[in-house]
């Protein structure tokens, strides 16, 4: 018994990756203040989803909806609910998962120990495993409010309708041209 638990417990560190950072799951969508969900972003309250397409397929998605000829894609886009115009700023967010990965180091370490030797590398892998997840954060603003997302915003509702659609319309299209004719 004693000497299983050693193994047993070496087994377990071969295998082992530890989180140092998990990255948040959105089911569908959240709303809540940008600072809370990265630092970089605004203090706003922004329409946060995760976003299951590559890079710059946003970006696609939205020059070619509001056709804005590839200036002001970022900022300012203008939209209308309700005959209330209404503008929104986004942006593409990477939050990374990280893990510690135990395995190769602490093999090639009681490797080295049992062999006596130094420097030798047995198995080679990441110390660090990454994987990125990526996010859309909106925020919505007009001209007579800063931020249509707060709780105090008597727009809210409405943006927050429009958010959705617009989110259902860019996950559901993949030829992006689909959407002008759909306007």
């Amino acid at each position: 018994m004693q000497r299983l638990l050693p193994l047993l417990l070496l087994i377990f560190l071969v295998q082992s990756c530890i989180p140092i950072r998990i990255a948040p799951s959105i089911e569908d969508y959240k709303v809540t203040r940008g600072k809370k969900f990265k630092r970089s972003l605004s203090k706003r309250q922004m329409f946060i989803f995760e976003n299951p397409k590559d890079e710059h397929h946003f970006y696609d998605y939205v020059n070619t909806k509001y056709q804005l000829g590839h200036t002001n894609v970022y900022d300012d886009v203008p939209f209308e609910v309700d005959g209330t115009q209404y503008f929104f700023a986004w942006y593409e967010i990477e939050i990374q998962d990280k893990a510690l990965n135990l395995g190769p180091s602490l093999f090639n370490a009681f490797m080295n120990e049992l062999l006596d030797s130094d420097d030798d590398s047995y198995i080679s892998g990441p110390d660090v495993i990454l994987n990125g997840n990526w996010y859309i954060a909106v925020e919505v603003y007009s001209d007579t409010e800063k931020d249509c997302l707060q709780d105090s915003s008597l727009s809210k509702e409405q943006v927050l309708n429009y958010l959705r659609a617009l989110k259902k319309e860019y996950l559901s299209t993949h030829n992006y041209n689909e959407v002008v004719f759909k306007n």
